[in-house]
């Protein structure tokens, strides 16, 4: 009957209408997203086999919804030989050893395409093709009245949490970057290195470093000071910023009751661990670790345990961003150890998922924003060698054939039911590694789940 009104031309009555369900529901209350910068297949192996003696044995290995995703940005460099027109080729990459090294992002306009669904250019952080601001998936939640938060193993304004925050046209603005995110964003956790009055083994200076991490001098005054803050609540009154900067601040936020907003700058320069001194080319944990620094594990719980108190769920990104570091100077013991943090920050999740959330409420995306230092197994090129497993507690064998980004897929494992959609957008097809999306469709996922 109604498609012959159709048909005829007719209107159907407002009566006839299904009444109104009022708003959708809401995919996902929580929604937790986890990017292991510089991070991709072989980072992986070489880490299972150094903790485990097997492969695949991480706990995201065993989620649900495992696929790849393309990394590549909208202004890939050019590259004599190669058109980055299309982004990523899988013939190419699989057939030319040397292709992946063209068309890679950087973790700004990677980190932007992942919080917003837009590809934009190297660089830019929150801003479009014409520096023109976009939407993060963190602004949606907060519009959504969730509870939002960034952490990091680096500097907190660096390029993957500003990137999830803020907005301009480049990502060593710093400073500028800094005070947007204490006193314009309506985030409500904050955390990450990047103490000026502390060096890179943690230990405390007689003279500062840099305060462009922490927003400028004034910036950093005024958060010691406990009064940085916008209006983040949208009731004509500022909310400032609680201050943390001790290991011990953090551990107690752990559990128990908390600020509304905190902002922790942990007691060190620019990463948690990766920069300290000793021998960077050492087998994992032969240096000791600086014990005066919350771990990227520490952070996460501290972070849950302030955002979950929002009855309307919560947004949190989580940046394991050393492995980057790591891997730009090829350190494969350190990179190891980055990379365990990240994964103690995902079992914590999971863990804090099991005891006060489920999986059909909360979303958790785990993957990387591009792979850095195109790590292999030995003796290859021309052809990809796998890395080799030498036993738990043995570093693999593997080789770096980059100083730098490349355009290889990374991985992506997802789980809670929202989850699901991620088989609707993974429609391509990569010889070695399966079904994958791009990142812009992680975005959509996330914006979904907030907004069917």
């Amino acid at each position: 009957v109604v498609l012959s009104l159709l048909v005829m031309g007719l209107n159907l009555t407002a009566a006839a209408a299904p009444p109104d369900a009022g708003p959708k529901k809401p995919a996902a209350k929580n929604i937790i997203v986890m990017i292991s910068d510089g991070w991709a297949y072989n980072h992986l192996d070489a880490v299972s086999y150094y903790e485990y003696g097997k492969d695949a044995r991480q706990i995201y290995n065993r989620f649900p919804f495992q696929f790849a995703m393309s990394t590549y940005m909208a202004d890939s460099p050019v590259a004599p030989n190669y058109y980055c027109g299309w982004g990523y080729d899988p013939a190419l990459a699989w057939s030319d050893f040397e292709y992946v090294n063209t068309c890679f992002t950087d973790s700004a306009a990677a980190a932007t395409t992942m919080s917003t669904g837009v590809l934009t250019y190297k660089g830019a952080i929150g801003v479009d093709l014409d520096e023109e601001p976009l939407k993060h998936a963190l602004e949606l939640a907060e519009e959504k009245g969730k509870a939002t938060g960034v952490v990091t193993s680096v500097e907190w304004t660096h390029a993957t949490p500003a990137g999830h925050v803020a907005h301009n046209v480049l990502r060593d603005n710093y400073a500028e970057i800094g005070q947007e995110m204490v006193y314009e964003s309506a985030a409500d956790v904050i955390m990450g290195a990047g103490h000026p009055w502390y060096g890179h083994d943690g230990q405390p200076l007689d003279e500062p470093n840099t305060f462009k991490y922490v927003g400028g001098e004034t910036t950093w005054d005024d958060l010691v000071a406990g009064i940085a803050g916008g209006d983040a609540y949208g009731d004509g009154v500022d909310d400032p910023w609680t201050l943390i900067q001790t290991r011990a601040e953090f551990q107690a936020l752990m559990e128990g009751p908390t600020p509304q907003r905190v902002l922790g700058t942990a007691q060190v320069y620019q990463t948690l661990q990766q920069s300290r001194g000793g021998d960077e080319f050492a087998d994992p944990y032969v240096v000791p670790l600086i014990d005066s620094v919350p771990t990227l594990e520490e952070m996460t719980k501290a972070a849950l345990n302030i955002l979950d108190d929002d009855p309307d769920g919560l947004f949190l990104m989580i940046e394991g961003g050393a492995v980057d570091w790591a891997s730009h100077g090829n350190g494969s013991g350190r990179m190891i150890e980055e990379a365990i943090d990240f994964e103690r920050s995902v079992e914590a999740v999971v863990d804090w998922v099991k005891a006060n959330s489920n999986w059909g409420e909360t979303l958790l995306i785990v993957t990387a924003d591009h792979e850095t230092g195109y790590l292999t197994g030995p003796g290859s090129n021309p052809t990809w060698e796998p890395i080799v497993n030498n036993g738990a507690g043995v570093l693999p064998g593997m080789e770096w054939h980059s100083d730098s980004h490349t355009n290889h897929l990374v991985p992506l494992s997802a789980k809670g039911d929202a989850a699901r959609m991620f088989r609707c957008y993974a429609d391509e097809f990569d010889p070695v590694h399966g079904r994958y999306a791009d990142n812009t469709e992680l975005a959509m996922v996330v914006f979904w789940a907030m907004d069917p």
